[in-house]
């Protein structure tokens, strides 16, 4: 039999005989052997389980662990015992920060992950946090044509767009030259639980700048916590300029140029913010609300709020993300919108401001670093709900 080909992401991927026998065996059936209407989560299962299929024994075991409810994630540190030496897990108290180190072996506090179940999620590069799973540059074409069909089934059309821009910009990143893992090569996959429409499951997927959880239990799936970014911000693909995270950065000047003198005064900080407050490693941690209150903000105003929401909570697919941007409209008038910064930035740039919105279902951070010398250039940004961590919502014991 001879392969098929599929078009992914801008490239053509043959998808074996094999694979597409464990697509359609997938969606033929469910776990009872019964014949399932199609929905979303049916959908997912049939994805995920062709890509497993795609694996011998051995192979699967490399990219299949167990899922483990949790009512939060967990603070992971990593270190290097010598320069040149690849990383490991800090064991002991996770709480206490090691010692300094020396040049080439990490930050004084250890390199931080977050650690749920036996799931890793991080916005330090793979050679500095280990994450489990297998990386795209160790699957065969027929395997990575099933992993970006996952990732296709599990977001939306844009968002699987923007997760496209962040893996070309990181590429870029790496034709520059850098000095830790980068490229899409690099980026890995793994699946935490089996899939099913019944029990949760999870599937990570992730790189230095991107760094997806989706949980996906019966009829529910969150994609909270999640990590976007982009270095650099701007490249060229195709002779065509990109520039990554575009919508997060210029509706959120929209709605900051929309607030009125007393608005801005109550939304921008007296202080610098220059990194993630509640990245990974901190979740469950409490922050005090800052900036305009939903309440205070005309129809119009709260429209573009919801418009800046929409760049997060929109990755998944539309009929995941349809209750969860219900929910946070609800909560609306409760969410704050914070800005320390600059508040002008070049035209088709992305600026060098921080903002946080906040409500009693959403916490968004966008952080341009001063690492790499341009903030503008670099950026980390995690979306979370408190109230859903990883889906706990639904899972946690």
């Amino acid at each position: 039999m001879k392969n098929r080909f599929w078009v992914l992401g801008g490239l053509f991927l043959a998808v074996s005989p094999v694979v597409e026998a464990g697509f359609s065996q997938a969606r033929a059936a469910s776990p009872s052997g019964e014949t399932m209407p199609a929905n979303q989560t049916h959908d997912a299962v049939i994805a995920a389980r062709a890509f497993l299929a795609s694996f011998d024994s051995q192979g699967r075991t490399k990219v299949q662990f167990p899922f483990v409810a949790q009512k939060s994630g967990t603070l992971a540190r990593f270190r290097r015992s010598a320069p040149g030496q690849p990383v490991v897990p800090v064991t002991g108290d996770q709480t206490a920060a090691p010692a300094a180190r020396g040049p080439g072996m990490g930050p004084p506090g250890g390199f931080i992950g977050e650690r749920y179940g036996t799931a890793v999620w991080s916005n330090f590069p793979v050679s500095d946090v280990l994450r489990p799973g297998l990386q795209m540059g160790q699957l065969t074409p027929a395997q990575r044509a099933a992993a970006f069909h996952l990732l296709q089934t599990l977001l939306s059309a844009r968002g699987y767009q923007k997760v496209q821009d962040i893996m070309d910009g990181d590429q870029a990143l790496a034709d520059a030259g850098t000095d830790f893992a980068s490229g899409r090569a690099v980026y890995t996959i793994g699946i935490f639980g089996e899939p099913s429409e019944t029990a949760p499951w999870m599937v990570q997927f992730g790189g230095h700048h991107l760094g997806l959880n989706l949980v996906i239990d019966g009829p529910h799936s969150v994609m909270t916590p999640t990590l976007t970014g982009a270095q650099p911000a701007i490249y060229k693909r195709g002779g065509r300029t990109v520039r990554v995270l575009a919508g997060e950065n210029d509706k959120a000047f929209a709605l900051l140029d929309a607030l009125d003198a007393q608005q801005r005064k109550q939304a921008i900080l007296p202080y610098a913010v220059d990194d993630l407050v509640a990245g990974p490693g901190h979740d469950g941690e409490t922050i005090v609300p800052e900036g305009i209150k939903g309440s205070a903000l005309n129809a119009a105003q709260k429209k573009m709020l919801m418009d800046i929401i929409g760049e997060w909570a929109g990755i998944i697919n539309d009929t995941y993300a349809a209750p969860r941007l219900k929910e946070i409209r609800e909560g609306l008038d409760e969410t704050w919108f914070a800005w320390s910064g600059p508040t002008t930035h070049e035209p088709d740039r992305n600026g060098s401001s921080y903002y946080r919105i906040q409500g009693p279902h959403l916490l968004i951070e966008f952080s341009p670093q001063g690492v790499g010398g341009d903030p503008t250039l670099h950026v980390h940004t995690v979306y979370r709900d408190p109230t859903d961590s990883y889906g706990s919502r639904f899972t946690a014991p």
